[in-house]
């Protein structure tokens, strides 16, 4: 695997960490935009927070504002960066059923069985009937099959099959052009800027940030949809112009450009707290709502977001580029976890409830117990045939290793490492 590959591939590992602590830290926010509401009453907000806590800290506000700005756009600039690589390996008709695979089915397993284990403890909080019969006629009767985190899935697998369908028909031209647009990254940066700006921009004014739709357990952020779209296809060029030659190069222009993509990160999520308390109806300082100033925190979100996702690919093009055991197999089982991590979270929260431990001491139990079970099971099942086949190959013999080096001597390094580092 090269080094750039390797880098991307513990960046991978590590965001899958982080959704699982953003997950585990959600009950114990200061701030809480819903009330805790009767489980079959809108507008459902425990999709979004399951579980609220009597303990708060201000300081995992903070925390979740950073992800929320940097996190997801990262996610989808990651999974549309080896869409190139598989296609051309594969073609389009074999990328498309290895997708549906690796994609479609954890989605339908985990939307239809985990997450109703998910949200049982949510309705239990607050149920005169806790019974498991009594939570599945209200679970049933609801107008939506909730989904939680596994929204990012089938949202993934349309882009997939929307990249190979549009690749496909394109032709080269397109490709060509894209290949192009990475050797000059000066206007690679500031085109993403501007069509960055123009898809979130708008919805945003709209929709609230936190606003979550539903048409049966498909789950999408009205206000960030498109956004997301824009990240995707963005990692879509990159990977186009080349993994290990182009932009993503361990010892290229991102990489030493990391401290200032950093700094301008930090910046932008800074101003954009400042400039969204100063739009809120409770400004601080009693000086009530400003005027005009939601939709610059609106831009000031769209370009933070952007040198985040670039932040986060500068750090670990720079720092990580070299073998690490624990962080190859988080990477290793970070699809696994992510499919997985979602009931742990909630029940472990749920179970901490009555405790009074301070905030801080119950998010690090849920977030360290969701992660370590998550892993371990999710490791279990890449050594099955199944597991192996929707998320991934556990472990190989040593013969099993030797066949197949001898059956990618002459492949690139990329396409080597796309599987393993692509998050979908």
């Amino acid at each position: 695997m090269s080094r750039t590959s390797l880098a991307l591939s513990h960046a991978r590992g590590l965001a899958i960490a982080l959704v699982v602590s953003a997950h585990a830290v959600l009950a114990y926010l200061q701030y809480q935009p819903h009330p805790a509401l009767a489980f079959a009453s809108p507008p459902y907000a425990w999709r979004v927070v399951p579980i609220i806590d009597a303990q708060h800290w201000i300081g995992f506000d903070l925390f979740c504002g950073l992800q929320f700005v940097v996190l997801m756009p990262f996610m989808f600039f990651l999974s549309g960066l080896f869409v190139w690589t598989s296609l051309s390996r594969r073609g389009s008709r074999t990328f498309v059923r290895d997708r549906l695979i690796r994609i479609g089915i954890p989605f339908i397993i985990g939307v239809y069985l985990l997450m109703p284990l998910a949200y049982y403890p949510v309705y239990r909080v607050g149920a005169v009937d806790p019974s498991w019969s009594a939570f599945w006629a209200q679970w049933k009767a609801l107008p939506f099959w909730a989904s939680g985190p596994l929204w990012f899935l089938w949202q993934i697998l349309v882009l997939d099959v929307a990249a190979a369908v549009l690749l496909s028909l394109a032709g080269k031209r397109l490709v060509h052009a894209a290949g192009k647009a990475v050797d000059f990254p000066g206007r690679y940066f500031a085109a993403l800027a501007a069509v960055s700006i123009l898809a979130y921009v708008p919805f945003a004014a709209i929709f609230n940030p936190g606003d979550l739709d539903q048409i049966g357990p498909f789950a999408f952020f009205p206000s960030r949809t498109l956004h997301f779209v824009v990240f995707f296809f963005a990692g879509v060029v990159v990977g186009i112009g080349g993994i290990d030659d182009g932009l993503l190069r361990s010892d290229g222009i991102l990489a030493r450009r990391w401290a200032l993509w950093s700094s301008l990160t930090l910046v932008g999520w800074v101003a954009w707290m400042l400039l969204t308390a100063l739009a809120m109806e409770t400004a601080p300082l009693g000086i009530g709502p400003v005027p005009h100033v939601g939709i610059l925190a609106d831009l000031v979100f769209a370009l933070a977001s952007m040198a985040g996702c670039s932040a986060f690919a500068a750090v670990f093009l720079r720092f990580s580029a070299s073998r690490r055991p624990a962080a190859e197999s988080l990477s290793d089982n970070a699809y696994g976890i992510y499919l997985i991590h979602y009931p742990f979270v909630v029940w472990l929260q749920y179970l901490l409830l009555r405790s009074t431990l301070p905030a801080v001491a119950k998010a690090s139990i849920a977030f360290a117990g969701a992660l370590l079970l998550s892993w371990a099971i999710a490791s279990a099942l890449r050594r099955t045939s199944i597991g192996a086949l929707v998320i991934g190959a556990g472990r190989r013999t040593k013969s099993s290793t030797d066949r197949s080096h001898r059956e990618k001597v002459g492949r690139p390094a990329g396409d080597r490492a796309a599987g393993a580092a692509s998050p979908s």
